[in-house]
């Protein structure tokens, strides 16, 4: 979709006519076209969409022309059932389940859109900053002031680096998506949290990325996505930061 907008906005910018649609142009977003197999454009019905089960029962084939389905669309599946259920097993059965499940799958998204294209769209992003701060605004997971200056402090911390970064080796180190990921964690869990998320991320980046450069044998300027560290660090300080933080607090004799 992004890529779809951003070249129907260069045509438009390269005719010189700000009216002028593009030939080619044709309407794409999350419900149009319909689910359909990439190889022969067959619909997928229904009952072939059901998540794992349809995957099991096609014996990972589409339906009418027989390709090979990739097997990461039940992993993902997988993963998003489980990530629920962790998020049922930590809030229980209340209201307050709904954006939780809301925020996992985000996260889980923009994971996986980092992953392939190093892009945390803003219209994931900026939605979820909002819904962390309006769901604050009436106390559901930490006050409001904690709330705003935790996505305040979030975004700038991040943009701190970044340019802190690019005045010393003039390169540019990270996303305007980190930093706006790193805000929306922080508009839902507060500016405390913020600690724990940064130094989680940094380490647990810092280790896989090393390994996975190791592994595909690239050198240290190869780009590496940030936002899976952030999104993973953020679902543990928010299911068990504050267990995280409080046995870090009895080990140093502080509390």
């Amino acid at each position: 979709m992004m890529e779809r907008e951003w070249r129907t906005e260069c045509e438009l910018l390269l005719s010189g006519n700000s009216e002028a649609t593009p030939a080619e142009h044709k309407r794409f977003n999350l419900a149009y076209p319909q689910s359909h197999c990439p190889y022969c454009d067959a619909r997928i019905q229904p009952w072939q969409n059901t998540p794992i089960i349809s995957y099991v029962l096609l014996k990972g084939r589409c339906g009418n022309c027989r390709a090979s389905i990739s097997i990461r669309y039940p992993i993902i599946e997988l993963i998003a059932g489980l990530l629920a259920l962790l998020a049922a097993m930590q809030v229980g059965a209340s209201w307050a389940l709904f954006p939780v499940l809301i925020l996992v799958w985000a996260l889980l998204t923009l994971t996986m859109i980092d992953i392939d294209h190093q892009l945390l769209p803003d219209q994931i992003t900026l939605p979820l900053l909002w819904l962390g701060l309006a769901l604050n605004a009436f106390g559901l997971f930490v006050p409001l002031t904690d709330a705003v200056w935790g996505a305040i402090a979030g975004y700038l911390s991040l943009w701190s680096v970044f340019h802190i970064f690019r005045l010393i080796t003039g390169k540019e180190g990270m996303g305007f998506g980190d930093f706006k990921l790193l805000a929306a964690l922080g508009a839902w869990m507060g500016w405390q949290m913020l600690p724990i998320i940064i130094l989680l991320s940094s380490l647990v980046g810092a280790v896989v990325g090393s390994l996975l450069l190791i592994a595909q044998r690239k050198g240290r300027s190869t780009p590496i996505p940030f936002g899976p560290y952030l999104a993973g660090a953020g679902l543990i300080a928010f299911f068990w930061g504050k267990t995280l933080i409080e046995n870090y607090l009895q080990f140093a004799g502080i509390h």
